[in-house]
């Protein structure tokens, strides 16, 4: 990888739309009729993403530095930069290179996008990329309720996909201009496949004969089921449950996890994957699962823990699955869609972050949800169902040692993740609305204050922002570290400042991050055309420009905040690790009277505690609302 900061590069595609956008409500019954191009009209309307102007960038780029490094090393910054910009310099020839290749190219960074943030990225998929989302706990504890509602929920993915396969998903909107749709073409039947040095994606939704089936993998099993038809409906609830029941009762218990392999480092999968197809059977039993249109993961149980740790522990098992001696192996983390359903009611789901962000995934999760609570209106065609077909691997004692390394390294990562689901019950987005402010923001700059109170200083901050605004737009970076925010959490705890100056900056604080969150969904944002200078240097085999080895870049890109807004429409909440050993992944959703978050650290760091930060976000929301209420409203 292009040395940009160790693991961040891997959340810079994590998941918001950004506060501005509102969770798609989709309407229900779904269009049984195709609408043929009207996905490619849409696309076509849409604009190119810019190339902003290299000076403003430069500007952009000191004023984020100023909050998270030291003065003197600021000062040494400032000369590179102007070094970097000056007329006829390197940087306006790596600009003019860059405006070339956006006025080629559909979106000068998605390709780039992919391959550096994820493709070419060797951490483990789990974890270190991939986001678990946790829904709330379904109203069944058995086998019986278990089976009958991933029934509904096949059921309910598949009355999704025929929208997508008629083109017409509702078009979704940010701040009244309408949003590029092409990633929930890119997240059913497609699947990551490991690489020696860089791993790439297949989408067999675009193929001549789109897959008809899906894995289910259960007991550490994997089945293929075919939900449609020979007359192209989908199967109902009531014929998929008969199929369930089917797997269940056909599945063994001493099955070797082959599953767990792709829990492993890209690098040691790559070369485990090129033993395990070189077999006829393993090869056929990989490409079905890879085909598939998604996954089905029914899990065992998961350890019992007191009612205030549920919803921690069923977010380590969307993450991850717990380790190897619970749910780690039912699982095959390249698919790029894996719903996971409990026996215990515990249900969520995790993808595979390469082809897609959030947003896309939580819609098809609302419609499911949503879905599985209506009664079932479609009676079953009396006919007779073929065998789901049970997928075999021949395990050879080279895989089995692979199997049994991946489990310990799962273990010790497992072990490693500190993963903390709180509910704040105090207010939602309700307070910070009737104060006029951005609820992201104020979510955001109660981060900051949180952090500082922990740790005395600012730290670089990451929260993704949504380019969908553009043809295949990914997302950039919100800074949300400003030198507005570094002055409201300095001074909110200092007795000498009076309540009216406090709610001042914090107010000033919020309006900087939300201004910066419209720069960014614009295309203004400085993260990615810094990525694309550096890339242009690369692609043109160019001496590194000194801007880019600058400890401050470095810096500038260790998140240790990284984090993530994630609306729904359903009370559920997503998930993610850190991206730097030191760090905290947090994500939030806010709903209307209260606010989930997922607020992950490793045990190995002795500065980081999930628990103790959960806990300062919680404080900081409630002085924040303090001071606000106990402060004129006339100052407001």
């Amino acid at each position: 990888m292009l040395a940009i900061c160790s693991r961040a590069m891997v959340k810079l595609g994590m998941t918001k739309p950004c506060g501005l956008m509102k969770p798609c409500h989709l309407v229900k019954p779904v269009s049984a009729t195709r609408v043929s191009g009207r996905y490619l009209t849409h696309q076509n309307g849409l604009p190119s993403l810019p190339v902003p102007p290299l000076q403003q960038t430069c500007e952009r780029y000191i004023s984020a530095l100023e909050p998270i490094i030291e003065a003197e090393e600021l000062k040494h910054t400032k000369e590179l930069v102007e070094e970097f910009q000056k007329a006829g310099g390197v940087g306006e020839r790596l600009q003019r290179g860059l405006e070339k290749r956006a006025s080629n190219s559909e979106n000068w960074l998605s390709e780039w996008w992919v391959q550096v943030a994820y493709l070419e990225y060797r951490l483990p998929v789990v974890v270190h990329s991939s986001p678990g989302l946790v829904l709330p706990r379904m109203n069944f504890r058995d086998k019986q309720g278990q089976i009958r509602f991933a029934a509904k929920l096949i059921a309910g993915v598949l009355d999704f996909k025929t929208m997508i396969d008629n083109e017409t998903l509702p078009v979704e909107y940010l701040g009244g201009k309408p949003l590029c749709m092409n990633q929930y073409y890119e997240v059913l039947s497609s699947c990551r496949i490991p690489g020696l040095k860089k791993d790439s994606i297949v989408n067999h939704a675009k193929s001549s004969r789109p897959p008809k089936h899906i894995t289910v993998v259960h007991n550490f099993e994997f089945f293929v089921l075919d939900v449609y038809n020979s007359d192209g409906t989908p199967l109902t609830a009531d014929q998929l449950c008969i199929q369930l029941e089917r797997i269940c009762s056909s599945s063994q218990t001493n099955i070797e996890p082959v599953g767990i392999l792709t829990t492993q480092h890209r690098d040691s999968w790559g070369k485990s994957y090129v033993s395990l197809i070189k077999d006829k059977t393993n090869k056929e039993s990989v490409s079905a699962i890879q085909r598939s249109i998604f996954t089905l993961c029914l899990d065992g149980a998961m350890p019992r823990v007191s009612e205030e740790m549920y919803r921690s522990c069923a977010a380590v098992q969307m993450l991850h699955g717990g380790g190897s001696q619970w749910n780690s192996g039912n699982r095959w983390f390249d698919k790029t869609l894996q719903f996971i359903v409990g026996e215990d009611g515990t249900c969520g789901a995790n993808y595979e972050h390469a082809p897609a962000e959030g947003p896309p995934i939580v819609a098809l999760i609302d419609h499911v949800v949503e879905y599985t609570r209506k009664p079932e209106m479609v009676r079953s065609p009396m006919v007779p169902l073929p065998m789901p077909q049970k997928l075999h691997f021949t395990i050879t004692p080279e895989l089995k040692k692979d199997i049994e390394e991946a489990k310990h390294n799962m273990n010790t990562l497992a072990q490693d993740l500190d993963m903390r689901v709180i509910v704040f019950g105090h207010y939602g987005k309700n307070v910070p609305k009737a104060h006029k402010m951005s609820p992201d923001a104020f979510v955001q700059i109660a981060l900051q204050l949180a952090y500082y109170r922990m740790y005395q200083r600012c730290c670089a901050t990451y929260e993704s922002a949504s380019l969908r605004m553009f043809r295949l737009g990914r997302t950039d970076t919100i800074r949300s570290a400003s030198s507005a925010s570094a002055a409201f959490v300095k001074a909110f705890d200092n007795s000498s400042k009076q309540n009216t100056e406090k709610v001042d900056l914090m107010v000033k604080a919020v309006g900087a991050h939300r201004s910066y969150t419209n720069m960014a969904v614009s295309g203004q944002a400085i993260d990615r055309h810094l990525l694309g200078l550096k890339m242009v240097a690369v692609e043109k085999k160019l001496s590194m420009p000194d801007i880019f080895t600058d400890t401050a870049y470095t810096k500038a890109l260790c998140y240790q905040l990284s984090t993530s807004q994630v609306p729904s429409k359903t009370d559920c909440v997503m998930c993610f690790g850190p991206v730097v050993p030191n760090g905290y992944g947090v994500c939030y959703n806010p709903m209307e009277d209260h606010i989930n978050f997922a607020v992950s650290s490793f045990n190995s760091c002795e500065e980081t505690n999930a628990a103790h930060l959960a806990q300062a976000v919680m404080e900081a929301l409630l002085d924040m609302r303090t001071v606000l209420e106990q402060t004129p409203r006339a100052k407001l």
